[in-house]
């Protein structure tokens, strides 16, 4: 799960990590004393480079001086030995040269290595750049990347690397950006001393396995001791009343239905009547797919919750849509004013940047994150629990 996102947060990390400053040069081994004297040359504390650097510099000097000489040097009988020679000009080339490569800039390595220093905002923007891209390739929304990349400005502009905990800026950064879900049972509980049955309402695109969640969540319930019923309101389809017959009957829980083409908002109505005769705690309602383009089908959703003033309000998207699911969740809070959101196949998904996204989108929680076939696998969402899945 989430495993791309999880590997290329790593690569950045360790990328962006500062490198170590590298130990102090070990002093050069004394070479055997020349034939003839040099003028030694003071260099100031050289570090590994500059050093490497210096000695290439003499090599090539000392040969070029050494070719020079075997041009210029003619045989004479008796060679007279003065007592100082002068300075000659490969001395003063070889001094010049060496001079120039210590005072040269030392090129710094790694990709990051630049920001040592305090991080200017320009200096930062280059830092984050390869991130943005990153997240923006795994599903993480514009919106919701450009507020990752405020929080962590926040932190570490006018600071250098070396006095922050990357890693760390980076998981808070991303938490800033979502939203933690309430206690989805003890809400449901608390709402039951106040009145009953307690009213959720399901929406979401066609295939987005939608009715198969409702199963899960009516599991959920009776395994907290919770009574349910369910509203077959997807009169659209018939096939999908069968389908949710067919949950309610493997689950033991009663079923409100009504005939194909009938109004839906009519068929949680009944259900919330019959839960209420019988005493039954949750009602979930079930509703048709509907892509949220259509107008039409969009104030129709606004009329079965008008209708059934619902206390809960989920939309049910798919992790592995990404930008899709985002811009379906926000057309749907923009319809109905949802309360959270369901994301189902999480467990397919490598990227898992919607569930970023759809939380900072709409500003609602993630509620649960569907992760395989059986009913039991709803998994409760948390957003620590996500940062610890993208290895942070």
């Amino acid at each position: 799960m989430f495993g791309s996102l999880k590997n290329k947060l790593k690569g950045w990390l360790t990328k962006a990590k500062p490198e170590e400053e590298s130990e102090k040069p070990k002093e050069a081994k004394k070479k055997e004393k020349p034939e003839k004297k040099t003028k030694k040359i003071k260099v100031k504390s050289p570090s590994g480079e500059i050093e490497k650097k210096v000695e290439k510099e003499v090599k090539k000097a000392k040969k070029k001086a050494a070719k020079k000489k075997e041009k210029t040097i003619q045989p004479v009988e008796e060679p007279k030995i003065e007592e100082s020679a002068p300075e000659t000009p490969i001395e003063e080339e070889l001094e010049e040269s060496l001079q120039e490569t210590i005072d040269a800039p030392v090129e710094e390595k790694g990709f990051f290595s630049r920001f040592k220093k305090k991080l200017t905002e320009e200096k930062f923007e280059e830092l984050f750049q390869e991130l943005e891209m990153i997240l923006l390739q795994n599903n993480v929304a514009y919106d919701a990347v450009s507020a990752i990349k405020d929080a962590l400005e926040e932190k570490l502009v006018g600071k250098s690397l070396k006095e922050v905990n990357l890693e760390e800026e980076l998981k808070a950064s991303i938490e800033s950006v979502l939203i933690n879900p309430p206690n989805f049972i003890e809400e449901i509980k608390s709402s039951l001393e106040v009145k009953k049955p307690f009213v959720i309402l399901f929406a979401g695109i066609n295939g987005s396995g939608k009715t198969t969640t409702i199963a899960k969540v009516a599991n959920l319930l009776k395994k907290e001791k919770l009574s349910v019923c369910l509203a077959a309101a997807d009169t659209f389809r018939a096939a999908a009343i069968q389908q949710l017959e067919e949950h309610a009957n493997k689950l033991k829980v009663p079923i409100i239905k009504k005939d194909y083409g009938v109004d839906p908002a009519s068929v949680g109505f009944d259900a919330i009547a019959y839960a209420k005769k019988h005493k039954i705690d949750v009602v979930l309602i079930d509703t048709a797919g509907r892509m949220q383009n259509k107008d039409s089908l969009m104030s129709e959703i606004e009329k079965i919750s008008r209708v059934n003033k619902p206390d809960m309000k989920i939309f049910l998207g798919e992790s592995i849509t990404g930008n899709d699911a985002t811009e379906q969740a926000k057309a749907f809070n923009d319809a109905v004013d949802l309360t959270g959101i369901i994301l189902s196949k999480a467990d397919v998904d490598e990227k898992g940047g919607t569930a970023i996204s759809v939380s900072h989108v709409t500003k609602k929680p993630v509620l649960f994150l569907g992760t395989g076939q059986t009913y039991d696998d709803l998994e409760v969402f948390d957003k620590k629990e996500l940062i610890k899945k993208l290895g942070l």
